[in-house]
């Protein structure tokens, strides 16, 4: 006669074991898929908190854009702009081609 152990009688025993068993592995909502939206979360709330920071430098050069002088020199610096009669130099160094 077989001898069947202690823990497989217990119907209680089992059937919780049973039902952990589905819900950390088989489910829709496993472990795995909780896991893997919880990093997708983390990186969007690091993209956000990086595009806030960009939004709030964006206002700031948006507001100094309002006086004629930083308009001047925003456009001359960032943009390359240049006056009439005047010749603008680009000098690039070998580490930006990297």
């Amino acid at each position: 006669m077989i001898k069947i152990p202690k823990y497989l009688k217990n119907k209680y025993g089992l059937t919780i074991f049973i039902f952990l068993i589905y819900v950390l592995f088989l489910d829709d909502l496993d472990i795995f898929s909780i896991i893997s939206q919880k990093q997708k979360l983390n990186k969007l709330e690091i993209q956000r908190d990086e595009m806030k920071n960009q939004l709030t430098s964006n206002r700031s050069t948006l507001r100094k854009l309002n006086k004629i002088n930083y308009l001047e020199a925003y456009a001359r610096s960032e943009k390359f702009f240049k006056k009439e009669n005047e010749e603008i130099f680009i000098i690039t160094y070998k580490s930006d081609f990297k």
